[in-house]
């Protein structure tokens, strides 16, 4: 009993690697390895280099936008005619502003996703779940395993990317202490060039860490959809069919195809025996064919069958063992009688017709 116990354990634990099944099955539901990290240092990394090339392009537009307003918006005495004007001005402005860094965060995401997972569309992972308001459940999120991971990740990546954030800064302190002592327009230019190269490194430091992320996100995911060798069964008999329900079909195809032979074998001119083991039931019609052609053929007790319905519809039966045996070895149901045979079954075939009065 106890070892019964104990194998039943083993075969319920999920030690075996997932099935293709069940990989296709969780990318359906929208569930696959993928860390959020990377899309995130990607999309940081690709801002940054854009700001790097586009920045002096970007500091034209945000002057020209306020020495727009400053020149004539605030010039103007605001009224219902023209305060839309006004706005759809600016707005304008302001997309060509901020519009190429949206733009290419956006294109950063999408292809950040494509290299993790690849073209995944799924709306179940988005669906309602009332069990996702479970107080306890949600408890148990917060205080599970994963979360302390996910904490730890937070202060090692606030750490790490905190660390060169201000190593960088540090070795540009000079300009820094100088700030004070630049005009306005220089010193925004040497506060926008060390925010490009911090960003720039925040974003490779965060772009390392993320691939470690990955490969733990990649590990988890594999943990998490693992199969017992029960569930490895399971998933073999819903989808190549229970075995027992199998053999039955098999049986009843069997049977079903017994029965159409058996009902052929009175259209049959000569039941050629063994005489006891083998029985090839022969039709020869020149008109559909140009050489006789195998109705039925058995052994053992299909050929006593054979044999059985040949008797009541009389059928003359001629015994002949080695052409018995070769015919039922060679052919086929359906099978026209090939070279070989054509003198052997023509002489059992003239005996017939001489026998019947047909010659």
């Amino acid at each position: 009993m106890q070892l019964k116990l104990d194998l039943q354990f083993f075969a319920g634990e999920k030690t075996e690697k997932a099935t293709p099944k069940k990989r296709l099955d969780t990318r359906k539901k929208g569930q696959t390895a993928k860390s959020q990290d990377v899309n995130t240092a990607i999309g940081l990394l690709a801002v940054f280099m854009f700001l790097q090339f586009y920045s002096t392009n970007m500091g034209k537009i945000a002057l020209q936008t306020f020495r727009h307003s400053f020149n004539e918006f605030m010039l103007m005495d605001l009224t219902e005619e023209n305060i839309q004007p006004i706005m759809l001005s600016v707005l304008k402005e302001v997309a060509f502003l901020l519009g190429p860094v949206f733009l290419i965060a956006l294109v950063a995401g999408v292809a950040s996703n494509l290299l993790q997972v690849g073209f995944m569309f799924s709306t179940e992972s988005i669906q309602p779940k009332l069990e996702k308001l479970d107080p306890i459940k949600g408890f148990k999120r917060i205080f599970s395993i994963r979360a302390i991971v996910e904490l730890l990740k937070s202060i090692l990546k606030i750490g790490f990317v905190g660390g060169v954030t201000f190593f960088v800064l540090y070795l540009h302190i000079e300009d820094v202490l100088h700030l004070s002592q630049q005009s306005v327009g220089a010193a925004l230019k040497t506060v926008g060039k060390l925010t490009i190269q911090m960003g720039l490194a925040a974003s490779i430091s965060l772009l390392v860490l993320s691939i470690f992320d990955w490969l733990y996100q990649k590990y988890d995911f594999e943990k998490n959809i693992r199969m017992s060798k029960q569930d490895i069964k399971d998933e073999f008999k819903n989808s190549e069919g229970d075995p027992l329900i199998k053999s039955k079909i098999k049986q009843k195809q069997r049977e079903m195809a017994m029965s159409r032979m058996m009902q052929e074998v009175p259209k049959a001119d000569v039941i050629i025996t063994n005489p006891t083991h083998y029985a090839i039931a022969l039709k020869y019609d020149e008109k559909e064919a140009d050489a006789p052609v195998v109705l039925a053929k058995g052994v053992d007790f299909l050929a006593q069958k054979i044999k059985l319905i040949a008797k009541e519809n009389n059928i003359v039966m001629v015994e002949n063992r080695p052409l018995a045996r070769s015919l039922y070895d060679q052919l086929d149901i359906g099978d026209k009688i090939p070279d070989e045979f054509f003198k052997a079954v023509a002489e059992v075939l003239a005996y017939v017709y001489r026998i019947q009065n047909k010659i």
